[in-house]
């Protein structure tokens, strides 16, 4: 099986979230995505997270209809602290022998790639498929330095960009803006429901 992993926060998951799942699965020829909402992720500490349930709640209506999506609760449910490689080896147990992993990172991410907890792990478990963004320069002397041999485990995928991203949408949602077609409809439902991000602060 070729299978795409998709971590994160998705505090709340969006429309970007769902283009880029969509399109590492068709450019890439995938069975599967598999969305994993974080559970308490180390570098996010300092910001205050959603219920993990909530989160869990939003991606299972966002990705409803499409059978190629696949939400998985192994981060959610498990004691941390939530590192990604550990998320990864649990998905990669689960999974047929011989499976082939993606990892969907932004470019952001692929950046900073030498600063996460065994990096050099995630890089020989899976092939990481990064969102190429303008705004965001790639420094691969750095990359391959810190990390031998990544540069030729990284595919660059091109889609679609878009201005949006899930702080954006809290602080639109907390100073009474709208987020209508931003992020499906059923999680603006959740999110009103459950009256998630009123008053949060930073």
């Amino acid at each position: 099986m070729r299978v795409g992993i998709f971590g994160g926060t998705f505090d709340p998951p969006h429309i970007g979230h769902l283009i880029l799942a969509e399109e590492a699965w068709f450019q890439l020829k995938l069975d599967a995505v598999i969305i994993v909402p974080a559970g308490d992720p180390p570098h996010k500490r300092n910001r205050r997270l959603s219920a993990a349930a909530s989160r869990v709640r939003m991606v299972k209506a966002a990705i409803v209809g499409n059978d190629h999506f696949v939400l998985s609760r192994v981060d959610v449910d498990r004691p941390g602290p939530h590192y990604t490689i550990d998320m990864v080896r649990l998905l990669r147990d689960s999974l047929p022998a011989g499976s082939e992993l993606f990892f969907l990172m932004g470019s952001d991410s692929l950046r900073d790639l030498p600063n996460w907890h065994l990096a050099d792990r995630l890089v020989a478990n899976c092939r990481l498929v990064a969102l190429a963004r303008h705004d965001v320069t790639l420094d691969w002397e750095y990359l391959e330095g810190a990390l031998p041999g990544l540069h030729a485990r990284v595919i660059q995928l091109d889609m679609p960009e878009l201005e949006i991203a899930s702080h954006i949408l809290q602080e639109r949602i907390r100073t009474g803006q709208p987020i209508r077609y931003q992020v499906p409809e059923a999680v603006e439902a959740i999110i009103a429901a459950e009256g998630l991000y009123r008053e949060r602060a930073e």
